[in-house]
């Protein structure tokens, strides 16, 4: 299975970024990076697919096994060397009592989402150009 994404220049940094399915979001940078801040910053994006990626994980499992994980939030703080995210810090927060066993396994099931797969592990990328 592939996806296709295209990112077509608006003005400046300023991106239309369309995902194959009828989905687009806007990508930008910062002033002080020379954006106009129409969007967030890709690297930013980053931070918040993992947010998505590992609540979704997380709660799709939890219903499998039939526990209650109430509310769930994940805050994932990215730290930055210059525009380059080095480190992503992932905190989840229960709105259910659980047992520490559940929590022990929904916090290893949290590291197998894809997205924190993609960043923590080898993804192979390729770069190619096409004249327009």
């Amino acid at each position: 299975m592939s996806v296709k994404i295209r990112a077509r220049r608006r003005e400046g940094f300023s991106h239309e970024v369309e995902i194959e399915g009828g989905h687009s979001l806007t990508m930008d940078e910062p002033p002080e990076a020379g954006g106009t801040d129409t969007g967030p910053a890709p690297a930013r994006v980053l931070g918040a697919a993992l947010a998505g990626c590992t609540a979704i994980t997380v709660e799709m499992y939890a219903q499998r096994k039939g526990w209650d994980v109430g509310r769930l939030d994940v805050d994932v703080d990215v730290h930055f060397e210059g525009p380059v995210p080095v480190r992503f810090d992932v905190t989840l927060h229960w709105g259910a009592e659980l047992d520490e066993e559940q929590r022990r396994r929904l916090l290893v099931i949290a590291g197998k989402c894809p997205v924190h797969k993609a960043l923590a592990g080898t993804t192979e990328i390729t770069i190619a150009d096409r004249t327009a």
